[in-house]
Formats: structure tokens, C-alpha cells, sequence
């Protein structure tokens, strides 16, 4: 792998944190029912996770030689508590998968660095699937 087909893939982790950073914020607002306490402080705790997810990518497309992004990605619309659970459910597996094959393209390219810090947000959006994952097991239909 090369340096430049690091930076678009990078640049694309990017777009989709952007679009999480929008989806979690927008969700939060739409929130509706008995829940609407809980769900909204839960989908704006995840906000702080996502940006420093965005800035360390941005930093790394910049380290690289890149120009970061400023184009999120599309944010998956949905019009109930359970539609928006699903769909951040979704894009938590998808980072988690996108993540997992980016720390081996940075061993590939031999920055062990990034390797460790792609684990990291990793194990980060695997914690954020796993909670959703939780709340949906009892969610009514």
C-alpha cells in the first residue's frame, strides 16, 4: 500500500466520522417517547469519541501529505428511536470493520503507529456496537 491509497482511505474513515459526528447530534434532537432522557444523553455522549476519531484522522492525512476532507458522509435517515438505533448499530459494525483492515494496511506500510491507534478506534466503535446491541435486545417492535 502507498502512502496516497492510505490517504483516500483515511480520507474516507474521515467523511464516515464526520457523518457520525452528524448522526449522533441530529438523533439525539430527534429522540422522541419515554426514552427521549436517555437516548438523547446517549447518543451525545458518543460525539466526543467520534471527533477525536475525525481530528486524529485529519492529523494523519496531514502527517501523510494528504488534505483532509470536508465532506461527511451520509447519515442513514430515520424516523423512530429503533430506526436510529439500527442505523447507528449499522455504521458502528461498518467503522469497526473499516478500522480493523486499516490497522493492517498501516503494518503494511509500515506504521506500526497507526496500526495501534486504527486498534484502538477498534476497540472503541466495537464498545459502541456492543451497548447498542444491548438496548435493542429488549426494544419493543
Amino acid at each position: 500500500m502507498d502512502k496516497q491509497t492510505m490517504i483516500e482511505k483515511l480520507n474516507q474513515d474521515l467523511a464516515s466520522e464526520l457523518a457520525a459526528i452528524i448522526q449522533y447530534t441530529t438523533y439525539a434532537a430527534k429522540a422522541t417517547g419515554p426514552y427521549r432522557p436517555q437516548l438523547t444523553q446517549f447518543f451525545l455522549a458518543e460525539v466526543p469519541d467520534e471527533l477525536g476519531h475525525a481530528q486524529y484522522l485529519a492529523n494523519k492525512i496531514v502527517a501523510l501529505g494528504g488534505e483532509p476532507t470536508t465532506v461527511a458522509g451520509k447519515v442513514k435517515e430515520a424516523h423512530s428511536n429503533r430506526e436510529m438505533l439500527e442505523a447507528v448499530l449499522a455504521a458502528e459494525k461498518e467503522a469497526t470493520a473499516g478500522y480493523t483492515q486499516r490497522a493492517v494496511e498501516a503494518d503494511e506500510l509500515g506504521d506500526k503507529g497507526m496500526a495501534v491507534q486504527l486498534e484502538d478506534m477498534v476497540r472503541d466503535e466495537s464498545g459502541h456496537a456492543e451497548e447498542v446491541e444491548r438496548i435493542l435486545m429488549d426494544w419493543p417492535l
